[in-house]
């Protein structure tokens, strides 16, 4: 018998190290050939390292978490024959996993007290679980079981008794990318924001009748492609809001191509996937694409080009958008979009006529260094006529 060390190949993109994201199989397990064994995760997307060979793991190298060097060993199996390892013995022990210190109160169901109390509450009819202690430990004393009685308690009233466990959670994979990621974004670029109102009355109608009138390989619209039309004719004007900005090199990156990152939750934690290239797609091309890699970010199948490389963001929590949000800038962009939601609101038109119109407001941030205030409420302004008038998204 061999071993095979299975070492983490280069991913990529200049990339030196990766986050151990999930571990599959342990120590003692039979694996065949491309069975999933680690995925690991970079700071574009997660990556499933199968494989390469059948036989035994031996022994695995860290925990979700961990950081992993190219290059570095992660498992080792014993295989057939003389494997790719030298001749040296590799101690088959479980992997420690990481241990997460809970620090809690009294547990036991028997409350903590005296006979004597014990033998008062027999007698009160009183459920001694019910009283909260004041003693060390929650100990129930006299005194306590006087404020319980005084209080009006009895047995199967409840009574809100003090909670005092706490529970530490490991901040890892997706969740410490995204940390890292609005940490970086909010220490490093000075957020400017702007709140407007859009009357969204005429673009729900034409919403409503590009749905009744689409063939069976359209999708179903919702606003979201719509405010993107927008966006795309506001970028075509403003081009300084589709850049990034490297502070290293005091150098704007204006991109001739605009890549829409769109926010989404996903069960792993907030993903940006990208409609890429979307001056060059219809209104229908626009919102099946950002359905598929949105599906894809969700499930957790979407490739590393479909979460990287976007040069504005737009973000919806959709029907619980509130009425205005802070968005943070998706780091190195200069700008995102905030959607809120659509609420019906009395408005005056023409001067005295109150009538009921459907609005949104527009939450955007803009990097201060590369967008000036103005530039961007004009920016908005625009994205705001182009929705009132949907007819303009289109010429």
């Amino acid at each position: 018998m061999g071993q095979y060390n299975f070492k983490l190949p280069d991913l990529g993109e200049g990339l030196v190290e990766a986050e151990i994201a999930d571990i599959h199989v342990k120590v003692g397990d039979m694996v065949t050939e491309d069975q999933p064994l680690i995925d690991m995760m970079t700071d574009k997307a997660t990556v499933e390292m199968p494989s390469p060979v059948d036989g035994k793991i031996l022994s695995i190298s860290g925990n979700p978490g961990d950081m992993i060097t190219v290059g570095a060993t992660m498992v080792v199996i014993e295989v057939e024959g003389e494997g790719n390892a030298e001749a040296t013995t590799v101690k088959a022990e479980p992997v420690a996993l990481p241990v997460i210190p809970v620090l809690t109160g009294t547990t036991s169901e028997k409350p903590l007290t005296s006979p004597a109390v014990r033998r008062r509450a027999l007698e009160e009819d009183i459920d001694l679980t019910r009283v909260p202690g004041s003693g060390p430990a929650g100990r129930v004393s006299h005194q306590d079981l006087d404020d319980f009685i005084a209080a009006g308690g009895r047995i199967g009233q409840p009574v809100q008794q003090k909670r005092t466990a706490i529970e530490e959670i490991p901040v890892i994979g997706i969740r410490r990318k995204i940390a890292t990621r609005m940490e970086l974004s909010k220490r490093s670029i000075p957020h400017y924001s702007y709140v407007e109102e859009v009357d969204v009355t005429e673009v729900e109608k034409l919403r409503l009748f590009l749905n009744e009138g689409r063939t069976e390989d359209q999708p179903k619209l919702s606003i979201l492609p719509f405010i993107m039309m927008a966006t795309l004719k506001g970028m075509e004007k403003f081009p300084e809001c589709n850049s990034h900005y490297d502070p290293e090199h005091s150098l704007v990156r204006r991109f001739s191509g605009i890549h829409l990152g769109i926010a989404s939750q996903t069960p792993n934690g907030l993903m940006v996937p990208v409609v890429s290239h979307a001056e060059s797609r219809d209104i229908w091309d626009m919102a099946t694409e950002m359905m598929r890699v949105s599906a894809a970010a969700r499930a957790g199948k979407a490739k590393r080009e479909e979460l990287s490389g976007s040069t504005v963001t737009i973000t919806s929590l959709g029907r619980i958008g509130g009425i205005v949000t802070t968005p943070v800038i998706n780091y190195p962009e200069v700008c995102i979009i905030g959607v809120n939601k659509i609420v019906p609101r009395p408005m005056v038109m023409n001067g005295t006529d109150i009538v009921i119109r459907q609005m949104m407001n527009l939450s955007s941030s803009f990097d201060h260094r590369v967008v000036d205030g103005y530039v961007a409420a004009e920016f908005i302004q625009f994205i705001k006529g182009a929705l009132e008038q949907p007819a303009t998204l289109f010429m």
